[in-house]
């Protein structure tokens, strides 16, 4: 896999309008919220290892600037969705971690009360919509949070995230062609790991330039990120989503990254389909939250002793959820049925006679 250039040779996002606008403390939020993610992930990954986690684990692990720096320009109109690496979406839309955690360990104080496990983490009060198992499955749905938008009249952007893999799902391309025929204001999302589930982008997807460019085919704007900057990732995001709130079109967004673990924790061959170099190269040059805290460091924003502490206090917040998610209960038996239909659980006419669907 190719790596963007280094920083030297790039342009300096840190200048754009939407950066140059945040304060100090924003910055150092941004910072937090990533590093938060990362010691989330890591001690998932120690309980899922140690057996106290079942089902499968997406990790975000490198990934982080990703979530953030998009999530972080949402206003009170916009939504998100994504796929089943949904962990870092949820923290950076303000889920908190004991609710996540207890999720992945299928307790009742989880999210959706231990059902629905690491790939189904859903906030709808904060207008995070999941955490979708379907490859792609996620995209007409993302398409239909902005149609909402535009039927209710309402200046927002619906962000839809997917996997590099799910390009090539037809329920993608269905959509593209919808969001541009019925001009919605979506922004869909290409968080381009390189690999899919475990083949690399060259051997998996026919394209030109990069995947983003396919947009093209359906008259939508496109753009190409660096997502290890994430001064970058807010810079151009923020132009597709000042498209979709203002002139209600949609834009396709490739942002380049890059996972450090498999697919998932079950990937038993994610060292086979690239080398130990390779991994170790983006480690040392390209990892997001380094980019950012030594950018910070060098701006005077933070010092290494804040850093520092920032990290610490976000292992000690992701352990403190672990303990939570230990001490909770799990769901009874008498609640599995729970949950299921919101007609049946809110007692409505269609819930009692069972006509959820159809009114014959």
């Amino acid at each position: 896999m190719s790596f963007p250039a280094a920083p030297s040779h790039r342009l300096d996002f840190a200048s754009s309008p939407i950066n140059r606008a945040l304060t100090a403390e924003q910055k150092v939020e941004l910072l937090r919220t990533m590093i938060r993610i990362r010691r989330f992930e890591q001690a998932s990954l120690k309980y899922y290892n140690a057996g106290r986690i079942g089902g499968f684990l997406h990790l975000y692990i490198g990934q982080e600037s990703v979530a953030v720096g998009t999530i972080s320009l949402c206003g009170e109109n916009d939504h998100n969705i994504t796929a089943y690496r949904c962990h870092g979406h949820a923290l950076a839309s303000g889920m908190n971690m004991n609710e996540c955690m207890a999720e992945l360990f299928g307790k009742y104080t989880g999210s959706a009360k231990g059902k629905g496990g690491s790939m189904h983490l859903f906030a709808p009060d904060k207008n995070f919509w999941g955490g979708h198992g379907i490859v792609g499955g996620q995209t007409p749905l993302g398409l239909g949070l902005a149609y909402g938008l535009k039927y209710k009249g309402l200046q927002g952007a619906a962000l839809c995230y997917m996997g590099d893999g799910a390009v090539n799902q037809g329920a993608f391309h269905e959509s593209l062609n919808l969001a541009s025929l019925f001009e919605l204001p979506v922004v869909y999302i290409i968080e381009n790991n390189g690999y899919s589930m475990g083949t690399s982008q060259k051997r998996s997807s026919a394209y030109r330039g990069c995947l983003a460019q396919r947009a093209e085919a359906y008259d939508m704007e496109w753009d190409l990120i660096d997502g290890s900057d994430i001064y970058e990732v807010r810079a151009k995001t923020h132009i597709a989503m000042e498209r979709a709130r203002k002139e209600s079109r949609p834009t396709v967004l490739e942002i380049t990254t890059y996972r450090y673990y498999g697919h998932s924790v079950a990937d038993a061959n994610a060292k086979k389909y690239r080398s130990p170099e390779e991994i170790e190269n983006y480690k040392n040059n390209h990892d997001p939250i380094n980019t950012f805290r030594n950018r910070l460091l060098q701006e005077g924003v933070i010092t290494q002793e804040q850093a520092d502490q920032i990290n610490q206090q976000a292992a000690d917040e992701a352990a403190a959820a672990v303990a939570f998610a230990d001490a909770s209960p799990a769901p009874s038996i008498e609640s599995i049925m729970d949950d299921v239909y919101w007609e049946v659980d809110n007692n409505t006419s269609s819930g009692q006679t069972g006509r959820h669907f159809f009114n014959d």
